[in-house]
Formats: C-alpha cells, structure tokens, sequence
C-alpha cells in the first residue's frame, strides 16, 4: 500500500504529520464526537436524524508568551465541538462537504489556528461509515470571509402595499446606494391565495406564494437577484449585490426556524438574526411596524 492511500484512510492527524517538516507547530484535536443530525440529499433523509462522526485536528501558532497554565492563552478544545455545534444550529444542509468548509472557516477565524483538517463520517447509512475529509490553511481569503461575516447586511422587507405601489424603481435605487448590502424580502400576497386541507401543505403553498411575489419584482427590476440558499445570500452579501430571498428551501431545511403560520414580516426578523443585519426596514405602512424602521413606501426619499 503507497503512504499515499495510507494517508488518505488514516486518521487527520497522521496526514498532519506526514505533511509537516521536523519543525511542525503544536495541534490540539476532537476525535470521535458523535452528533444526532437530519442531513442529506435524499428524500429519506428528510424528518429523520442519523448519527455523524466527527474528528478535528488543529494546528497552532506558538504562544506569544509563556502560558502560565492559562487556559485563555490557548486555543480550547471547546472552540471545536463550539464550532461544530453552531453550525448544525445554523440550518440543515444536504452535503457533508458543505458542513466540513464551514466548520473549518469557523475554526480558521481563531488568531491561533493555521490550518485545520476536518472529518466527518455518516454512521448508519450502510454497513461502514461513509464520510468526507477536507484540509484548509488559514490565508488572505480565510481572513478576509473573517471581516464579511461580522459586517451585517441591510434587510429590507417589502410589504404588499409597496410592491403594488408606483416608487418601488425609487426604492430599488435609493437602497443600491447604500453602503452595507441589501437583502429584500416579499411580503405573502393577500388575495387570491390558495388554501390547502393541512397545515403542512398551506405552509409550503405560503412559502411558495412569497417566492411567486419575489419572481415578479426580479422581472420586473434586473437588478434584483432571487436567491433561495445560504452559500448564495452570503455569496451575494460579499458582492454587494441586491438580493431578493426565496424563503422556502432555508426555512424548510432550519433547525430552529419560525414555526406555525407563514408571516413574510416575521421571515423577515428571522433572517435579520440569522444574518446579523445592521438593521431591519419596512418598507409599507409606518403606522403598523413602529417597532421597526418603517417608510412610507410613497416617499422614497425619506430613506437616510
């Protein structure tokens, strides 16, 4: 067997190891935590938990100084099953892929971490583990994802009486001009809906109502981008474009989205504090959301 292949079915840390000169920094490591998790890309996945497997190794800058037995002068290992488990708690995912990147650029945003490898195993889905392994270093681009997480975006929710209204172009215009990105939600449509016998069905039907609303206003304005995922919101946050959500696919995968009847305002608050938006905006009838900053959707000038 080439150390190739030994490498790439041994534990993380004897890749580390074996990648590393004499001189190879110091590691701290998470082997073998065990999550119950809904995961996956297949239909019977959905509603149901599975168990994955996940080990982390570490690599760590030298100190700056003497540690003292300090525990705030290290990089902890509750870091690690921290960062594991606010991703779980961001929202369900279809790719094992997908969490890995994610929790190795949680990990890389600490000022100690240089390079971290992250695997993750399914445990039941066959008679071994299935699993994902992935190697990231900390550089420019680690660092600069850093910086675009902790600036929030603008979330501006649109109601009904606004889009129907003359002066959204005005809007659409007034807020491209804004210096933090712009993410618009669609209000649920009033009339004309259409009602189902279950809960279940009218929830999806709501979503998928909002989704109708945002279609219309994207063909009507090119510059806004419907966008249905979290890799593209944060894609769009990044660049700077004006993004219009498609709620259904990240409500419906949440773990602890808004439950009961579909509300486009309060999709909107939810996305605010998913995102750590700067702020939230209502564009509509003041009167009614004095909770929030509320504009006459007919004085598109009143916006600062």
């Amino acid at each position: 067997m080439t150390s190739e292949i030994k490498q790439a079915f041994s534990h993380p840390e004897l890749r580390s190891l074996a990648s590393c000169g004499s001189d190879f920094p110091d590691r701290i490591s998470v082997r073998g935590h065990v999550e119950e998790v809904e995961i996956g890309a297949f239909q019977a996945e959905r509603g149901n938990t599975q168990r994955l497997q996940f080990d982390l190794v570490v690599e760590v800058g030298p100190p700056s100084g003497p540690l003292d037995d300090d525990v705030d002068r290290i990089l902890s290992y509750d870091t690690l099953t921290q960062a594991i488990g606010a991703e779980l708690q961001a929202g369900r995912l279809n790719l094992l892929e997908t969490l890995a990147e994610r929790i190795a650029d949680r990990i890389l945003r600490e000022p100690q971490a240089l390079r971290v490898f992250v695997r993750i195993e399914k445990l039941d889905r066959g008679t071994g583990a299935l699993g994902v392994e992935i190697v990231r270093g900390r550089d420019a681009g680690s660092k600069e994802r850093s910086k675009d997480v902790q600036a929030g975006p603008l979330v501006v929710f649109l109601q009904n009486v606004a889009i129907s209204g003359g002066n959204i172009g005005q809007w659409i215009a007034r807020f491209e001009q804004h210096a933090a990105p712009v993410i618009f939600c669609a209000d649920l449509p009033k009339n004309n809906r259409q009602q189902a016998a279950d809960a279940l069905s009218q929830r999806r039907i709501d979503l998928l109502e909002i989704e109708q609303n945002a279609w219309m206003l994207a063909s009507q304005f090119p510059k806004l981008v419907v966008v249905d995922s979290r890799t593209e919101l944060d894609w769009g946050v990044k660049q700077g474009q004006l993004s219009l959500w498609a709620p259904s696919k990240i409500i419906l995968d949440a773990v602890d989205g808004p439950n009961g009847v579909v509300d486009g305002l309060k999709l909107a608050i939810w996305l605010s504090e998913v995102l750590n938006a700067e702020r939230l905006v209502v564009i509509g009838n003041p009167e009614n959301h004095a909770q929030f900053q509320a504009f006459d959707h007919s004085k598109p000038e009143s916006f600062k």
